[in-house]
C-alpha cells in the first residue's frame, strides 16, 4: 500500500468544471424502442435520464475552460494535461492533443484509459507529477459512451451516456490535499465488460455487479488506511455512478450512510471517467463539502480496474 512521503510537494484543486450534452434521453424514450419501462430501469439502476451527444474533445474543452476560468490561472502556465477516457475521438493521435490545441495550451498532454476509474488514476498521476516539480496540471475525465453502445441491447443501453468533468490542480507548500490513494486492476476479469475496436460494449451484468462492490470496498479501505482516517471521518463519498444498487451495497459495507454520498446517476447515467468528477463537483457546487472535509473518491471500471483517493477538501 503506497504511502505519500512527507517531503513530497502537495497540490490542491483550485478550479473545476463540468459539461453535459444538450440532448436528453429519458427512460420513456428508451421504452419506445426496446422492451423496458421507466419503472423497470429506475428500480434496477437508479437512472431516470441520460445526456447524449458531442465528442470527447468538445466536452473536454467545455469542462476544462470552466475549470481554468474558476482557478484564474494563465492557460500558458499549465504544465500538463491529463485526459482520462475510454472513448477517444481517434485511434491516433490522443484526444488530449486535440483538447490541448482547443484550449490554447503549450504543455505535455496524454490520455489515460482506466475506464470508469480513469479520473482517479489521472488525479493520482497529477499529484505524482507535481511532486516531481510541475506546478499546474489539468485533469479531465470525459467519455462519450453513446458512440459504442448498442441501442438495441436492454442490458447496456439503459446505463451508458456522455459527459465530462475537469479539475485544475496547483502545487502548494506542504502536504496538499491528497491523504491516501489506491490503484488496482485485475486483467483476468477483462471479459466481463469490453468493447472490441469498431464494436459495441458487451457486459456480464450480474458478475460485474458482484465484483464491483467487492473491489470498490477493498480499494476504499486501502485508501482510508493509507490516509489514517476511518469511515466515520469521511464527510462525503463521490463514487463511480454506475448503478445505485452497487453504490448502496458498497457504502453499507464501508459503514458510510447514503446521505453522505454524492449522487447524480439519476440525471447523468453512467458516464465512465466523467462520473466521479460530475458527482464530486455537483456536491461542491451545492455546498455539500466544507473546507477541511475528508472526501473519498472511489470507483471501478472495465479491466477490471479500481481506484480510490482520500482528499482533504480545499475550498477555493
Amino acid at each position: 500500500m503506497p504511502t505519500i512521503p512527507n517531503s513530497a510537494t502537495g497540490a490542491i484543486i483550485t478550479g473545476w468544471g463540468t459539461a453535459l450534452p444538450e440532448k436528453i434521453v429519458t427512460n420513456d424514450d428508451l421504452s419506445k424502442t426496446m422492451e423496458t419501462t421507466d419503472e423497470w430501469i429506475r428500480e434496477r439502476t437508479g437512472i431516470s435520464r441520460r445526456h447524449i451527444g458531442g465528442s470527447t474533445a468538445s466536452l473536454s474543452i467545455e469542462s476544462a475552460r470552466k475549470a481554468i476560468a474558476m482557478s484564474g490561472v494563465d492557460p500558458l502556465t499549465i504544465d500538463a494535461l491529463i485526459l482520462a477516457t475510454t472513448t477517444p475521438d481517434r485511434a491516433v493521435p490522443a484526444t488530449s492533443s486535440t483538447v490541448q490545441h482547443g484550449l490554447g495550451l503549450r504543455c505535455g498532454a496524454f490520455d489515460i484509459n482506466a475506464a470508469c476509474s480513469g479520473f482517479v488514476y489521472g488525479l493520482v498521476t497529477a499529484h505524482g507529477l507535481i511532486a516531481m516539480g510541475m506546478r499546474k496540471i489539468l485533469v479531465i475525465g470525459t467519455d462519450t459512451l453513446s458512440r459504442i453502445t448498442d441501442w438495441t441491447d436492454r442490458n447496456t443501453a439503459i446505463l451508458f451516456a456522455d459527459g465530462s468533468g475537469a479539475a485544475l490542480l496547483e502545487s502548494v507548500s506542504g502536504p496538499g490535499q491528497l491523504l491516501g490513494w489506491d490503484l488496482d486492476a485485475d486483467g483476468s476479469l477483462e471479459d466481463l465488460l469490453y468493447c472490441e475496436i469498431g464494436g459495441k460494449l458487451k457486459m456480464e451484468g450480474k458478475e460485474v455487479f458482484r465484483r464491483a462492490v467487492r473491489v470498490m470496498v477493498d480499494s476504499a479501505e486501502k485508501s482510508m488506511k493509507s490516509a489514517g482516517v476511518t469511515a466515520d471521518e469521511i464527510s462525503l463519498v463521490a463514487p463511480h455512478q454506475a448503478n445505485i444498487r452497487i453504490i448502496e451495497a458498497a457504502c453499507k459495507r464501508l459503514g458510510i450512510p447514503m446521505e453522505r454520498t454524492a449522487i447524480v446517476l439519476h440525471e447523468t447515467g453512467n458516464t465512465s471517467a466523467a462520473s466521479i468528477p460530475l458527482a464530486l463537483f455537483d456536491a461542491a457546487d451545492n455546498n455539500r463539502i466544507n473546507h477541511g472535509d475528508n472526501v473519498l473518491l472511489v470507483g471501478f471500471g472495465a479491466g477490471m480496474t479500481a481506484a480510490s483517493a482520500v482528499i482533504k477538501w480545499h475550498k477555493p
